[in-house]
């Protein structure tokens, strides 16, 4: 769907000037989501995962780049985002998901009539659930989700760090820890591992796209018909 975006000042357009508040720049110099490069990675030192499922079964990492410049984004804002950039694809295989598992007595989301207040609710707080996700501790530079089931327990790091060597870059990693608490759980997770290595680089894609646009400024974005 193309982006029509009007600017206080239509001589950036032609000018080719750097505006730091302007989301026709940003669309300019940012790639889109599939360009992005996302490599496999270690759980980081220091993360609260070693604390909260110490001893596991499972255990992957995967790490992306993100611009900010102002220093603006929080471990706070990679956790609402978490919820907010999932490619639809990824939302379909949930949806199937908890229609599976349910037919089992596993746990699934609680059925919500507005899904955006709930939204607009979340501040990712210890102690906060969305979906099928308990925030169970957060950091400056951290925010772990999971959920515990008779099948399995997990545990999702999301941890914010700035990337050595660098100014106005961040380093986000997304790791993942599976323990296993009886054949019910590995029997589950043997169709879910593949899928969760296509799932997680996906979605770290979409949340970086998302936690680097600009904040709202004078410009104004409208959607044609």
């Amino acid at each position: 769907m193309a982006i029509y975006i009007n600017l206080p000042d239509q001589k950036l357009l032609s000018s080719g000037r750097k505006h730091a508040g302007s989301p026709y720049i940003w669309l300019y110099n940012h790639q889109e989501p599939f360009t992005m490069k996302i490599s496999k990675a270690t759980l980081p030192a220091g993360s609260l995962l070693q604390q909260h499922l110490p001893t596991y079964d499972y255990i992957d990492s995967f790490q992306g780049l993100i611009t900010d410049h102002e220093n603006r984004i929080q471990p706070s804002h990679v956790g609402k985002a978490f919820f907010t950039s999932s490619p639809k694809w990824v939302g379909a295989l949930f949806v199937l998901r908890n229609k599976l598992v349910s037919l089992v007595g596993l746990k699934t989301p609680e059925r919500s009539t507005n899904r955006q207040e709930l939204l607009n609710r979340f501040t990712c707080q210890k102690g906060e659930r969305l979906g099928l996700f308990t925030v169970f501790d957060t950091s400056e530079r951290e925010v772990i989700l999971g959920e515990d089931d008779k099948h399995l327990d997990f545990r999702i790091s999301l941890f914010l760090d700035q990337t050595p060597g660098t100014e106005g870059v961040k380093t986000l990693t997304i790791s993942t820890t599976v323990k296993f608490n009886n054949s019910l759980g590995r029997l589950y997770f043997l169709p879910v591992r593949p899928l969760h290595k296509q799932i997680v680089p996906a979605m770290l894609k979409e949340i970086i796209w998302e936690l680097e646009k600009p904040a709202p400024t004078n410009a104004e974005t409208t959607y044609p018909n």
